[in-house]
């Protein structure tokens, strides 16, 4: 038999027992829901498998990564590449596979100035309207294009149009590419003002951001100062490859 004073010990004792495991139950709930916190901001920023498309860079780095899609605009790629030489900025530039054999004289001056070289499919068709061999044999088609000119083998995507549908990620992913969206549009294909250009950009640039643009005349009038206004927030350039590391 325990007496009252034994008894109220006892009790005493697995209160405080059950208070200690009470909170580490609480300690290691709070401590994994910070770390899927923390893994959902990353998997935000960096794909989590092979498939997943990009739409930004890693957010540890102060850095943007511009990127041109090309299927048109050949006279403007010239006064382009002396804006990112005078800037000292390489950019990534994704390619349809028709262009590049037209302009192959174009396609070794951006590669020899050290730029990236992307794909864009062929034809620049609707990805989503085709088939998965249909966008494979797209995007195998640029690659030798492209190959066969400067003797590099491209592994970044840029579906025309932005297209998105998951078949089309699939047929990239088999061709062995990683899939590129963007985070910030210049939208300068429906041709607005070098500063509206500028405004669609700075204000709203942010760590590991993707920019899309086209070869415009606006958009070489708006790059000189996207690139001097970013550079004086603090940001570097670096190509997709090097961004989404």
């Amino acid at each position: 038999m325990i007496g009252g004073g034994g008894l109220r010990v006892q009790i005493l004792y697995l209160s405080k027992k059950k208070i200690i495991w009470y909170g580490v139950i609480v300690l290691l709930t709070m401590t994994l829901g910070l770390g899927i916190y923390t893994y959902s901001l990353r998997a935000l920023v960096l794909p989590t498998t092979k498939m997943d498309p990009i739409y930004q860079g890693n957010a540890d780095k102060k850095a943007i990564a511009l990127t041109v899609n090309v299927d048109w605009g050949e006279e403007f790629i010239p006064k382009m590449l002396n804006v990112f030489e005078t800037k000292e900025v390489k950019a990534t530039f994704f390619l349809s596979g028709k262009w590049v054999e037209k302009h192959p004289e174009l396609v070794k001056e951006i590669s020899a100035k050290g730029h990236e070289l992307g794909n864009h499919g062929y034809s620049h068709p609707h990805p989503d309207q085709l088939s998965i061999h249909e966008n494979i044999q797209e995007i195998k088609k640029t690659e030798a294009a492209i190959e066969e000119i400067t003797q590099i083998k491209t592994n970044l995507f840029a579906p025309a149009y932005g297209e998105k549908k998951p078949h089309v990620v699939e047929a990239a992913s088999k061709a062995g590419y990683k899939t590129i969206y963007w985070s910030l549009d210049t939208i300068d294909w429906q041709k607005p003002k070098p500063s509206t250009i500028v405004d669609r950009i700075v204000p709203r640039a942010f760590n590991g951001a993707i920019v899309l643009m086209h070869p415009t005349e606006n958009t070489v009038l708006a790059l000189p100062e996207i690139i001097h206004k970013l550079k004086q927030q603090g940001y570097s350039f670096l190509t997709i490859s090097e961004i989404i590391n």
